[in-house]
C-alpha cells in the first residue's frame, strides 16, 4: 500500500487480467502462452551483436559524428529519390562500355570471381555468352577457353553495368543505355532474355545460346530503332505507375513491361527490320523485359548518390552466387563481403525444393536501395504469395525495411500501405543497431543440373557485410 492509499484508506487493487510483454528468452513467453494468458514477445537484440568495437562505432556515428552523417544522408536520399534516369538508347555493349571494346571479356553479376570458383548456373551462363560471341562453337570449347583464362571475366558493377541473376554478357550483347542528365552519368544493363530456355537462368543449352543470338541480331536492333524514334523515356515514371498496379518491379514486372511496350508500340509497328515479327513474338512473351531497364536506372541513382562523402547509406548490394558484396556512399568506398545466402520464404515449382536451390545471385538488389523490390512488398500480391499468403505478410517486409531507412519515396507510393512511399536509403547504422537487413525479392536457380529457374523467394542480406 502506498502512503497516499494508506492515508485515504483506499487499498491498492491488483488487476484481474495481466498481459505480459516479454523482453527475454522466447521460452518465457511460450510458458505464459501455454497457460492461456496474453503475451507478446518483444523483438529485441543486442545492438551490433554485443561486439564492443561495433557498439563503440555506433556510439560515435550516432553521437559526435551524427550531424555530419545525417547531412550527407539527406543529400544521398535526395539523389536517390529525385534523380530522373532516362532510357536514351540500345547499343552493343562494346560501343558504350570501354572495357569490352576489342576484348575477350565476359561481365557478370556480383563481385569479381574466377570462372573456376563460380557456381554452376553462372558458369553455364558464361559458356553460353562465349558461344554467342562466336569465340567457341559449343559449351565444351567455351569451358576450356574460360578455364584457361583465354576469355577473362569481370564484375559488371565495376563498369557502371548491372546484370540480372546469372546473366553473363560480352561485347556484342545489346544493352539499355540509361542517362542521368543532371549528374552527367550513364549506366547499362543487357536486354532481358525472357523466360524458359535462357542463359540468365543458368542454362547453356542450344536454345539458350540461340536466344542470345536473337537478342544480338534482331531484338537489339529493333528496340534500338524504336527507342530512337520514340525519344528518351523516363524509366521510373513507368515503375511508379506499375507499383500502384501491383508490381514490386523485381519478381513481378508485368505492369511495367506492358506500359513500356505500349509506349514503344507505334515505333515498333512502323519499324522496317526484316525480323520485327519474330521480335514481336519474343516481346509479347517477355513479361520481365522491364527488369534490367529498371536496374540500369537504379544504378545511375546509386552512382550519383555514391559521390557523396561521409554518408552511412548503402549504395551497392550485389551477389554472384558465391559471394555477397555491399558498399557505402563515398568515392572509393570499399566493398564488404560475405557468403551469398540461400533464398528463403520460397515458392518452388512442383517437384522442386530447397535441395535444388543455388545461393542468391544477381545485381538486381540495387532495386531495393531505391525503393523497389522488397521495399514495395506491401503492395505486391506476388510477394505476398511467397511470404505467407496475405498482404499483411508482405507488408511486414516493407515495414521492417522502413525501420532502417533514412526516408520514404516520393514517387513509389503504395495504395495498400496508406499511400505512403516505399522506404529509401538503407542506413548502415540502423541496420547494425537493430539487426535488420534488407530483404531481396528474387528468383531461385537450380544449383547443378542446368534446368533453370526452380522457384522464387526472399533473400536476406547477410548482416556481416553491414
Amino acid at each position: 500500500m502506498t502512503a497516499a492509499a494508506y492515508e485515504t484508506g483506499n487499498p491498492v487493487r491488483l488487476p484481474d487480467e495481466v498481459a505480459v510483454l516479454n523482453a527475454g528468452l522466447p521460452l518465457f513467453a511460450q510458458a505464459i502462452a501455454d497457460q492461456g494468458r496474453p503475451v507478446a514477445q518483444l523483438d529485441w537484440r543486442i545492438p551490433g551483436g554485443g561486439d564492443p568495437e561495433v557498439v563503440a562505432a555506433l556510439r560515435r556515428l550516432s553521437g559526435p559524428r551524427a550531424a555530419l552523417i545525417d547531412a550527407a544522408n539527406a543529400e544521398v536520399y535526395r539523389r536517390l529519390d529525385h534523380g530522373v534516369p532516362q532510357a536514351v538508347a540500345v547499343r552493343p555493349a562494346a560501343e558504350v562500355i570501354p572495357a569490352l571494346a576489342g576484348q575477350r571479356l565476359i561481365l557478370h553479376s556480383g563481385p569479381a570471381i574466377d570462372y573456376r570458383d563460380a557456381r554452376d548456373p553462372l558458369r553455364r551462363s558464361m559458356r553460353a555468352a562465349v558461344c554467342a560471341e562466336g569465340w567457341a562453337t559449343d559449351p565444351g570449347q567455351a569451358d576450356a577457353l574460360l578455364s584457361a583464362g583465354q576469355v577473362r571475366t569481370g564484375s559488371a558493377n565495376q563498369h557502371q553495368t548491372v546484370v540480372p541473376m546469372a546473366t553473363a554478357m560480352g561485347p556484342q550483347t545489346p544493352v539499355w543505355v540509361v542517362e542521368l542528365a543532371e549528374a552527367g552519368l550513364r549506366a547499362f544493363a543487357p536486354l532481358g532474355q525472357g523466360s524458359g530456355d535462357v542463359a540468365w537462368f543458368g542454362k547453356d543449352s542450344p536454345g539458350a545460346i540461340e536466344r542470345l543470338i536473337l537478342l544480338r541480331d534482331a531484338a537489339g536492333p529493333v528496340l534500338a530503332d524504336a527507342l530512337a524514334a520514340t525519344g528518351p523515356l523516363n524509366v521510373l515514371s513507368f515503375a511508379a505507375q506499375a507499383v500502384a498496379m501491383g508490381d514490386d518491379v523485381h519478381v513481378r514486372t508485368q505492369a511495367a513491361t506492358n506500359l513500356l511496350l505500349r509506349t514503344l508500340l507505334p515505333a515498333l509497328v512502323r519499324g522496317t527490320h526484316p525480323r520485327r515479327g519474330e521480335v514481336a513474338d519474343f516481346l509479347s512473351a517477355n513479361y520481365l523485359l522491364f527488369l534490367s531497364l529498371a536496374m540500369a536506372a537504379a544504378r545511375t541513382l546509386t552512382l550519383w548518390a555514391g559521390q557523396v562523402e561521409s554518408s552511412s547509406v548503402v549504395t551497392g548490394m550485389s551477389r554472384n552466387g558465391t559471394g555477397f558484396a555491399a558498399w557505402l556512399a563515398g568515392p572509393g568506398a570499399p566493398w564488404q563481403y560475405a557468403p551469398s545466402p540461400l533464398v528463403g520464404d520460397a515458392l518452388y515449382q512442383p517437384g522442386r525444393s530447397e535441395d535444388d536451390a543455388a545461393p542468391d545471385i544477381g545485381d538486381s538488389s540495387v532495386l531495393e536501395l531505391i525503393g523497389l523490390g522488397g521495399a514495395c512488398a506491401a503492395g505486391s500480391p506476388a510477394v505476398a504469395q511467397m511470404v505467407g499468403g496475405t498482404m499483411a505478410d508482405a507488408a511486414r517486409l516493407t515495414e521492417q525495411l522502413d525501420l532502417v531507412c533514412v526516408g520514404r519515396s516520393t514517387r513509389f507510393t503504395l495504395p495498400v500501405w496508406g499511400m505512403r512511399g516505399s522506404p529509401v536509403g538503407v542506413d548502415v547504422r540502423k541496420v547494425v543497431e537493430l539487426g535488420i537487413t534488407p530483404k531481396v525479392t528474387t528468383g531461385i536457380l537450380h544449383n547443378s543440373d542446368g534446368s533453370g529457374q526452380v522457384g522464387a523467394g526472399v533473400a536476406v542480406a547477410p548482416i556481416e557485410v553491414f
